[in-house]
Parts: C-alpha cells; sequence; structure tokens
C-alpha cells in the first residue's frame, strides 16, 4: 500500500488530485553547460554558457557562489556567467558537485 492509497483511506471525503503538470527540477538539463576559456582583452576568463533550465535570478547567485569561492570577479551577461581567470577545472568541479552536466570547450 502505497502513500495515495493511505491517505485515501484516512479521509475517504478528500478529493485527491494527482499532479500531471509536474515541474522539472531546476538543476535538470539535457544539454550539458559549456565550460569555455577565452581572453578578452587580453585577460583570461571563463565562460559558462549553455543554461536551459536555470532563470536569471539563480544564475546570479550560482555566480556569486563562484565569485565568493575562488575569490575572483565576473558577473552575468547574456545569459551566461562571466568568470575572471583560467578556473574551468576547479568551476567545472563544483558545478558537477552541484547537480549540472558539464563539457569542457577549447584547449
Amino acid at each position: 500500500m502505497n502513500l495515495h492509497d493511505q491517505l485515501k483511506s484516512l479521509f475517504p471525503e478528500h478529493d485527491f488530485k494527482e499532479e500531471t503538470n509536474k515541474s522539472e527540477p531546476v538543476l535538470f538539463q539535457k544539454e550539458p553547460l559549456l565550460c569555455k576559456y577565452e581572453k578578452r582583452k587580453g585577460k583570461p576568463v571563463t565562460i559558462i554558457d549553455g543554461f536551459r533550465s536555470v532563470n536569471d535570478s539563480e544564475k546570479k547567485e550560482l555566480a556569486k557562489k563562484l565569485k565568493t569561492m575562488f575569490s575572483v570577479g565576473g558577473s552575468v551577461k547574456n545569459g551566461k556567467i562571466i568568470i575572471q581567470g583560467d578556473n574551468r577545472s576547479l568551476i567545472m568541479n563544483e558545478l558537477k558537485r552541484i547537480g549540472f552536466k558539464v563539457k569542457r570547450v577549447g584547449g
């Protein structure tokens, strides 16, 4: 007997509606995030791109967490997280730990 059946037996007059429109988890993505290394104005930056199901406020929170963790600057622009410095391996490990799939792009 599962939980739904137990609840029906306890509360027979209640109308239980099953959720048919369940939203995907926040961190669920079919495609992996792309972690790129570029030089902008002669300075190295790490760019994280490919977010599908993450809204802007969650991207800003994630960027803030990464910036604080690695003591670097950065920003969120055009749906991409830009982190100063070449910290690809550290950032990729942290994103994997959180639950994202990550793909390394370039060099």
